[in-house]
């Protein structure tokens, strides 16, 4: 009668627990609950997805698209940092004589050859006898008429022959995940941003796991490697002067709630639809989770500019849902939750009791044993 008694409080002891037996977070009806009217005041716009049109607009993860496709400029203007090589050739009476004069191959005509000419901070360059001439923005054979207007005063018809032994201006920079990192001369001007990551000596890792980050002035924008094979409207041309980052920047998403795992994913492929990450996440466990409670949380820009916070609920226990989650679109930073089962909670307490009372009754077996025992004549 004691040991009744004893079992007794132990079931009502167990019972009084049930409210609070462990949980891997809300039920879908406290989801939607919280995102209609929730405690923090922040809006939170749920959106049931039932139908085609309430999918959100497949969007890519960059702003590349407003990348203008700038004309290129000639291969071979000149500006701060370019070395120029300068020949002078004169006829008759030279401005240029002296050792370092060259016959050019006719009779009485001299080729002289100046000391390398780097154009200044401020884009100038000096000629003996022809003074200071700015030549940022010219191109080569501008500055050859430039050269050869300054000394016509001085010398016999003067031909002027300029070469870039260093090409600065024409240049971009490119560093990060590369073969070869460091400064490229554009030689034609029409290398898109593909063309200079090969000229590079191609990327490392893995295309789908790569960011490409362009400065291009004082913008800056970020686009995905693989973007650029998809999307062939993003690899515009490189410009002189932009710098190029590779970054290894793998997209992911968190799954959390009744699926038995809490941990952060990768994308399998460039693109990743939710039923696969819903296959990737295992799916909702049938122990504690709720198939018409899968939810997908994201910041979405609104027509402001800025990011309102959305939640996207999916019934995946109605034959269409699993037809919508393979025409939705992952994207990086998407949180996965599924919703906990208000069902599943008496299977707890029945696991619960089942725990508790496990060690009594095995020791109050062997006691009943042991008691039969020693009655037994």
């Amino acid at each position: 009668m004691q040991f009744k008694k004893f079992l007794s409080l132990v079931l009502l002891a167990g019972l009084a627990g049930c409210a609070a037996l462990p949980s891997s977070g809300p039920t879908g009806k406290q989801i939607r609950q919280s995102a209609i009217d929730p405690e923090s005041g922040v809006s939170i716009r749920l959106v049931e997805v039932q139908t085609g049109a309430d999918l959100p607009y497949s969007t890519t993860d960059t702003n590349a698209i407003h990348l203008p496709d700038i004309a290129p400029p000639p291969t071979d203007r000149v500006g701060p940092g370019d070395v120029l090589d300068i020949h002078i050739y004169e006829a008759g009476v030279t401005l240029f004589v002296g050792g370092a004069g060259n016959s050019a191959g006719s009779p009485g005509v001299q080729m002289q050859t100046l000391p390398p000419s780097r154009v200044d901070d401020e884009g100038n360059i000096v000629i003996p006898y022809g003074g200071k001439l700015h030549v940022a923005g010219r191109t080569v054979g501008e500055v050859e008429t430039m050269v050869q207007q300054a000394l016509t005063s001085l010398s016999q018809n003067p031909q002027v022959l300029i070469t870039l032994s260093q090409a600065i201006t024409n240049s971009v920079i490119i560093s990060g995940e590369v073969a070869r990192p460091g400064r490229l001369v554009l030689q034609t001007n029409r290398e898109t941003l593909s063309d200079v990551i090969a000229l590079a000596g191609g990327y490392r890792g893995n295309a789908k796991d790569l960011t490409l980050r362009v400065v291009r002035g004082d913008q800056n924008m970020d686009l995905r490697v693989n973007d650029l094979t998809d999307n062939p409207q993003l690899d515009v041309r490189a410009h002189p002067g932009d710098r190029l980052m590779l970054i290894n920047n793998p997209r992911t998403f968190s799954v959390l709630g009744g699926s038995g795992r809490s941990e952060q994913l990768p994308f399998a492929r460039t693109s990743v639809s939710l039923a696969e990450a819903i296959a990737t996440a295992g799916g909702s466990n049938p122990a504690m989770g709720d198939p018409a409670a899968v939810f997908l949380l994201r910041y979405v820009k609104n027509a402001q500019g800025g990011e309102e916070p959305v939640v996207y609920h999916m019934n995946m226990m109605k034959t269409e849902g699993y037809f919508l989650a393979q025409r939705f679109a992952m994207q990086d930073r998407d949180v996965l939750y599924f919703g906990n089962a208000t069902a599943n909670q008496p299977s707890k307490v029945i696991q619960l009791i089942s725990q508790l009372f496990l060690p009594i009754i095995t020791v109050t077996s062997a006691v009943q044993t042991m008691q039969n025992s020693r009655q037994s004549p």
